[in-house]
C-alpha cells in the first residue's frame, strides 16, 4: 500500500542496539497505520500480564499516514502501551510540532523496549539512533530537558519529547511532553518512559513516502477548507479556543464541581474563555497544518504570577482545577497547569485527585491542610505528587490506590482507574456510555459524544438510540486516530472525507461500510487486549456515586438500569457476546496474525 514506508525501528535500552524490521502490507490494509497500527503492534508485542513498569512492557510511538501529506490537522503522534496508571490499553495523543519530525525519520512506528541501566536521551534520525548519557538530566524539568537535548543535538528542525520528574519517580499518570505545554497526557506514557529510564527523544529527518494519488488530496484539502469558510464553530475555536466549553457546560448544568457532587460552578463567568481573553494577555497558535488554531498562548498580565506563560489553559484544566477545585482564579489555575506540564502530568487526573485529597480531609479520613479553592496548597500537592513525598506518595499509585488506602472507594470517581473529564454523564447519558466501554478507562476523546449530545443530534437523557449513534462517532474518530487526526476537525472531515483521504494516500478503494468495519475491527482488538488483561463487563460501569447521587437539585441523574442498557446495545453492534467479550468470528476479524 502507498502512504506509508513498511517499516518500524526497534530500540533495544537493555542492549543499547537497534534494528530496523519490515511491516507486511497485510498489516496496513486490515488496520490502516496509526491507532490500528500501534494498537496490532501492542497486543502482538507485550505479552500478557506483564507488570507495566517492568522491562517487559513496550513503548510504542506511531505517527498516521495523513502526517506525510499535510492534511489539516495532521500533526498528531500517538504513543501506546500496557498502562501503569489502569492496567489495561493505553494510549495517549499529542500535537504541536514533534509528528512531521518523526515521520521525517522515515519509519511508520518505533518500538522502546528493554530498560537502560542509566538514564539516556535518545536521537532518531533517517540513518541512525544515537544512545546519549542523560544523568545531567535527571531531575529536571520538561521545559529545561526540551531545551538541552535540542541544543546538545544541534539540528534545526529537531523536535523532541519528554518526561519530567513525575515521570521518572515512576507517578503512574505521568505524561510526555513537547513543545513545553503539549501532551501525550493520558494513561501514563511518561511513567512508562520513565521507567526504561528514558529522559526524552530527539527526532528529525526528510523522508517521505508515496502516495496513491496527490491530486485527489489536494482536492480534499481544498474542499475541507471551504467548509470551513465562516464555520461559526471554526470562529470559535480560533478565538476561544477548548475555553469555550466552560461556558456551554456550566449552561447545560454538567460542569463537574467540587469534587462530582454538582453541575454548575457558581464562578464560572471568572474561569471563562471570556474571562482569559479580558484578563490575561492572549497570542493565538496552531499547530503545522491546521487553521483551527485553537492554541492560546496566555501570559498572566499581574498578580503573583506575573509574566507566567503556558499554552492554555484547555477546557479539561479550567474543569479540573476550577470545578472540581473550586479554584476561581485563571491565574492561578493557569500556574497550576504550569506545574503539571514541567513536573510532567496528566492535569485531569492531577486534579481529580487534589479534589479527591480535598474531600478526603473534609470527611475526616485523612489530616491535611487542604480545603476547597486553595490553590497555594494545591500546588504544594503538585510537587509532593512528583516527588512521591508524604500524601503524595500515595496519590502518585494512582485513585484506585489512594481510594483504597484511605477506605473511600464509595467516594472515588473513575472508570478502570481513569478519571473521567469534563462532562457529567448524569446529564450527558451518552458520555456515560463513553466512559464505561472506553478500553482506556473514562475518556471523552474516543468519541467526543459530548458533541453529539449539546448540538441537538441526539437528546441528552434518553438512552434509546444512543448506542447506535456513539457507535458512529466512535467509528470514525477510531478513523481519525488511524491518520492521526485532531479530533477538533470532527465537523469538517466526515464519512465521505474519510474515504478520499483513505484512498487518496494509500490508493485503497475503500467504501464506507468497509471502513467501518476496519474501525470496528480496530476497537475489538483493543478489547481483546484488555480482556486478556483479566477485564470483565463488571468494568463497563460507572462509579457507583454517579448512580446514587443525582444533581442540580435531583433534576439529573442515571441509573444502573440505563447505564445497562446502553451498553448492552453497544456490545450487540459491535458484534461482541453478552458479556463484552468478542464473538469467534469478531476475534479472528480483529486479530488475524496477531495471537
Amino acid at each position: 500500500m502507498k502512504g506509508f514506508f513498511g517499516k518500524l525501528l526497534r530500540i533495544d535500552l537493555t542492549r543499547k542496539t537497534y534494528v530496523q524490521e519490515l511491516i507486511p502490507d497485510e498489516v496496513f490494509f486490515r488496520y490502516l497505520g496509526g491507532k490500528g497500527l500501534g494498537s496490532y503492534l501492542l497486543l502482538k508485542e507485550v505479552p500478557g500480564g506483564v507488570d507495566p513498569l517492568s522491562a517487559d512492557n513496550k513503548l510504542i510511538f506511531v505517527v498516521g499516514p495523513a502526517t506525510g501529506v499535510d492534511m489539516w490537522g495532521s500533526s498528531r503522534y500517538g504513543a501506546y502501551s500496557k498502562s501503569p496508571q489502569t492496567g489495561f490499553y493505553g494510549e495517549s495523543y499529542a500535537g504541536g510540532k514533534v509528528a512531521p519530525q518523526i515521520h521525517g525519520t522515515g519509519y511508520d512506528a518505533i518500538i522502546l523496549q528493554g530498560v537502560s541501566a542509566d538514564p539516556v536521551f535518545l536521537e532518531i534520525n533517517e540513518t541512525a539512533v544515537i544512545f546519549h548519557a542523560a544523568a545531567h538530566l535527571w531531575g529536571k524539568d520538561t521545559y529545561t530537558t526540551e531545551d538541552e537535548v535540542l541544543a546538545q543535538v544541534g539540528v534545526p528542525q529537531a523536535q523532541a519529547v519528554v518526561i519530567g520528574p513525575a515521570g521518572e519517580n515512576l507517578v503512574r499518570f505521568a505524561c510526555i511532553e513537547n513543545n513545553y505545554w503539549r501532551s501525550a497526557g493520558r494513561t501514563g506514557m511518561g511513567a512508562v518512559m520513565g521507567s526504561k529510564r528514558v529522559k526524552g527523544i530527539v527526532f528529525y529527518g526528510g523522508a517521505a513516502c508515496e502516495i496513491a494519488e496527490p491530486e485527489r488530496v489536494k482536492t480534499l484539502l481544498k474542499n475541507i477548507a471551504a467548509k470551513a469558510k465562516n464555520n461559526a464553530g471554526v470562529k470559535n475555536y480560533q478565538k476561544y479556543g477548548t475555553t469555550q466549553m466552560v461556558k456551554t457546560m456550566n449552561l447545560a448544568e454538567t460542569f463537574p464541581t467540587q469534587y462530582w457532587s454538582e453541575g454548575v460552578y457558581e464562578h464560572w463567568p471568572e474561569i471563562s474563555g471570556d474571562s482569559l481573553l479580558e484578563k490575561q494577555e492572549v497570542k493565538t497558535t496552531a499547530c503545522p497544518h491546521c487553521f483551527l488554531a485553537c492554541g492560546k498562548l496566555s501570559k498572566v498580565r499581574s498578580g503573583r504570577h506575573q509574566g507566567l506563560k503556558v499554552e492554555g489553559p484547555e477546557y479539561e484544566t479550567i474543569f479540573a482545577f476550577g470545578g472540581l477545585c473550586q479554584i476561581s482564579d485563571l491565574a492561578e489555575i493557569i500556574h497550576l497547569n504550569d506545574l503539571c506540564d514541567r513536573l510532567g502530568m496528566d492535569t485531569i487526573t492531577a486534579a481529580n485527585l487534589a479534589a479527591f485529597t480535598m474531600e478526603a480531609v473534609k470527611m475526616g479520613k485523612i489530616e491535611a491542610e487542604l480545603a476547597y479553592g486553595d490553590a497555594a496548597a494545591v500546588a504544594a500537592l503538585l510537587y509532593d505528587i512528583a516527588g512521591r513525598r508524604g500524601l503524595g506518595a500515595v496519590l502518585a499509585q494512582g485513585i484506585k490506590q489512594a481510594a483504597q488506602v484511605w477506605h473511600m472507594e464509595d467516594m472515588a470517581i473513575h472508570v478502570k482507574g481513569l478519571e473521567p473529564p469534563g462532562y457529567d454523564p448524569r446529564v450527558l447519558k451518552g458520555m456515560g456510555l463513553a466512559y464505561a466501554t472506553s478500553t482506556r478507562g473514562a475518556c471523552h476523546l474516543r468519541a467526543t459524544f459530548y458533541k453529539a449530545e449539546l448540538g441537538g443530534l441526539i437528546d441528552p437523557g434518553i438512552v434509546e438510540g444512543k448506542a447506535e449513534l456513539f457507535i458512529d462517532f466512535e467509528n470514525r474518530l477510531t478513523l481519525f486516530n488511524t491518520q492521526i487526526l485532531c479530533v477538533f476537525y470532527r465537523d469538517l472531515i466526515l464519512w465521505p472525507d474519510l474515504v478520499q483521504l483513505v484512498k487518496g494516500i494509500t490508493g485503497r478503494d475503500c467504501t464506507q461500510a468497509e471502513l467501518e468495519a476496519a474501525a470496528n475491527r480496530i476497537v475489538t482488538l483493543t478489547r481483546v487486549f484488555n480482556a486478556r488483561e483479566g477485564a470483565t463487563k463488571d468494568l463497563d460501569t460507572l462509579p457507583a456515586r454517579l448512580f446514587r447521587e443525582p444533581i442540580n437539585e435531583g433534576a439529573n441523574r442515571i441509573t444502573p438500569k440505563e447505564l445497562q442498557y446502553m451498553v448492552d446495545n453497544y456490545y450487540r453492534l459491535r458484534g461482541w457476546d453478552d458479556q463484552g467479550y468478542p464473538l469467534t468470528d469478531e476475534i479472528n476479524k480483529a486479530t488475524a496474525d496477531v495471537i
